[in-house]
């Protein structure tokens, strides 16, 4: 039998996720202030505490109606560069899936992939230049090489992705905002913006497997 996930279970992803920037709002400021403004902390904090809370105002909706408010709540309250391309993901994602009721393992992949699309479209970014495309290509691609029908396990395979993710980035050179004027400073070292969108694929597996 196939496991999905209804709009109970999208709040509390999106609540894990507000729980998770909260717990490690001073890690991600620590991270940033090493090649970026020292900013993403306490913007991913405030962003998703809006998304959660807009999140539980809506149980009689969508998943994909979640999302979507949900991402236009970080877009206001986080008008930050990585602010806004995670909003562009959930709004991205959430319109994908928006004709389901209940997301199935392959709603989920449509949902990852769309999110990753958005951030690509919105942030000029390609795979290789140490941004958030990086840790989210590998998070899409465990899951399209899944033959799950658990839309919770799924979660957890792209977590698996994002952290191989993560690690090969680190070799990378940034190219794109603040960062970039560091260069080869930036060798080595991990990206902000990867780390909080790694922090939202694992809040939501971990979300869906509780």
């Amino acid at each position: 039998m196939s496991i999905t996930a209804n709009s109970v279970k999208v709040i509390q992803m999106l609540e894990c996720a507000a729980t998770a920037m909260s717990e490690n709002r001073t890690f991600l400021i620590e991270l940033d202030s090493v090649i970026g403004d020292g900013d993403l902390g306490i913007t991913m904090d405030k962003g998703f505490a809006a998304a959660a809370k807009t999140a539980r105002e809506l149980s009689a909706e969508a998943p994909g109606s979640i999302f979507m408010k949900a991402g236009m709540a970080i877009s206001r309250e986080a008008p930050s560069t990585t602010g806004t391309l995670m909003a562009t993901g959930l709004m991205r994602g959430g319109k994908a899936v928006s004709d389901r009721q209940e997301l199935s393992a392959s709603d989920m992949k449509v949902f990852l992939a769309a999110f990753l699309q958005g951030v690509m479209d919105r942030g000029k970014a390609k795979p290789g230049e140490k941004t958030l495309v990086d840790i989210l290509l590998p998070a899409v691609e465990a899951m399209e090489a899944s033959v799950t029908d658990d839309a919770a396990l799924i979660w957890k395979q792209a977590e698996e992705g994002a952290v191989r993710g993560i690690e090969a980035a680190k070799a990378l050179q940034a190219q794109h905002g603040k960062a970039a004027v560091f260069r080869e400073k930036t060798v080595g070292l991990e990206d902000p913006g990867g780390r909080a969108v790694f922090l939202l694929i694992k809040s939501f597996a971990e979300a869906l497997n509780t």
